[in-house]
């Protein structure tokens, strides 16, 4: 098959929109969950801890799923993996509509959800780093942002429904949309250019300054003894932990301190907008200064809000935490592939990706379960936003101590 380095048309643009898309309907539909939460809470009685047990149970398992997907994507590519996980997440939302004990709970989201929500982030992020050589840090920062714009939008949205219609009319109206839309759109993905008669964008031109940007790369089995696959995986881990600590309890966090319920959504919606902004500039900024320096900023900009959010206790320190919250974790996640990418190469880029991401989420499905396990115990969410911004200054540590794996240890390892 003849490729064409310079088409007129290049059909990554497409898979950039089409995965966008997919971003913005998964992520924004799982970061409704703090505004379910204590409708949920209240109607059943459930405690803090057994309701954020649930999702912690969704982030990792879907995480663990991620790694899987990653190799599919790696093999056969993202059309059918992500059809197949849409309806998985459509029908997860639909069945949630339906709960009446807590087991439900644990399935439906824990389970259904998580399946869904497995075939996102990984095939997406690794499938525009196959397309794109260069530009692939804003590339992948256009396309992550989708979660930012979720994020904006989902939340108000289902308070909004949850108002007028009630919890269980909200999840079938998002199980339906959500299913629709996800499958419509991985109609359009393909796994690589070759696959259209193309080659990557920029293939040749772009000087990605990694050692394993270009060539063979490293395996999954080579990657993982290197030491600096498990720093990344720490290095994620301390980020993901404080995600979604935030992410699940901030809404009931500043409900508790008699803040409304609808100025209490619009703090995701903030953190979803500053978000776009982060993920588009700071992917960009990587392609520029490096990954590894744009990154250690993220980190820095976490630990600080993070210390500011245990102090903050009127609507507008909230609205600003949100807006420096979101523009640094959106960076951060902008970075995470193309440091992948940087570190180990394209060759099994989706199942690597899919370790570093399974690594965050063990600290995402930790934290809910900590931070309403500690509200439960001690009545406040201080201690654990204290151990939220502890963990973010060792983040900045590993990041800035991360190189790339020298080609003696690809070689030694072969």
């Amino acid at each position: 098959m003849k490729m064409s380095v310079k088409p007129k048309f290049f059909y990554g643009y497409i898979v950039v929109l089409a995965a966008f898309v997919i971003m913005v309907v998964v992520f924004g539909t799982v970061y409704t969950f703090g505004v379910f939460f204590k409708p949920l809470s209240a109607e059943f009685g459930w405690t803090r801890t057994v309701t954020s047990g649930a999702y912690s149970l969704k982030v990792l398992l879907g995480s663990f799923l991620g790694i899987i997907a990653g190799r599919v994507n790696d093999k056969v590519g993202p059309r059918l993996l992500v059809t197949v996980c849409g309806f998985f997440l459509g029908l997860g939302y639909l069945l949630m509509s339906q709960i009446g004990a807590i087991w439900h709970l644990y399935l439906f989201l824990g389970v259904m959800v998580a399946i869904g929500t497995s075939g996102a982030y990984v095939p997406m992020v690794s499938t525009i780093a196959r397309w794109f050589v260069k530009q692939r840090g804003f590339m992948t920062g256009i396309v992550v942002s989708g979660i930012g714009f979720g994020t904006l939008i989902m939340p108000p949205v289902a308070t909004c429904l949850i108002s007028a219609y009630g919890w269980r009319t909200a999840y079938r109206i998002l199980g339906i949309i959500g299913s629709v839309l996800i499958i419509l759109a991985a109609q359009f993905l393909r796994r690589d250019p070759s696959q259209v008669g193309l080659l990557p964008y920029g293939e040749g031109e772009a000087n990605q300054g990694g050692s394993n940007m270009q060539g063979k790369g490293f395996s999954l089995q080579e990657a993982i003894h290197t030491r600096q696959l498990w720093m990344a995986c720490a290095m994620f881990f301390c980020f993901g932990f404080g995600l979604q600590a935030i992410m699940v309890h901030v809404v009931p966090h500043a409900t508790d301190l008699g803040i409304s319920a609808i100025s209490a959504a619009n703090i995701l919606a903030i953190i979803g907008g500053a978000g776009i902004m982060g993920r588009v500039m700071m992917g960009s900024a990587g392609d520029r200064i490096g990954n590894k320096m744009a990154i250690t900023i993220c980190f820095v900009l976490l630990s600080a809000i993070l210390f500011w959010l245990i102090a903050a206790k009127e609507v507008w320190t909230f609205y600003l935490f949100a807006a420096i919250f979101g523009f640094a974790y959106g960076g951060a996640i902008s970075l995470q592939s193309p440091t992948v990418a940087e570190l180990f190469g394209l060759s099994s880029h989706g199942v690597i990706l899919g370790v570093t991401a399974f690594g965050m989420s063990l600290g995402e499905a930790i934290s809910p379960l900590l931070a309403g396990k500690i509200f439960d115990v001690a009545g406040s969410y201080d201690p654990a936003f204290l151990i939220c911004a502890t963990l973010s200054i060792i983040a900045i540590a590993l990041a800035m101590l991360l190189r790339p794996p020298s080609s003696k240890a690809l070689t030694e390892n072969i």
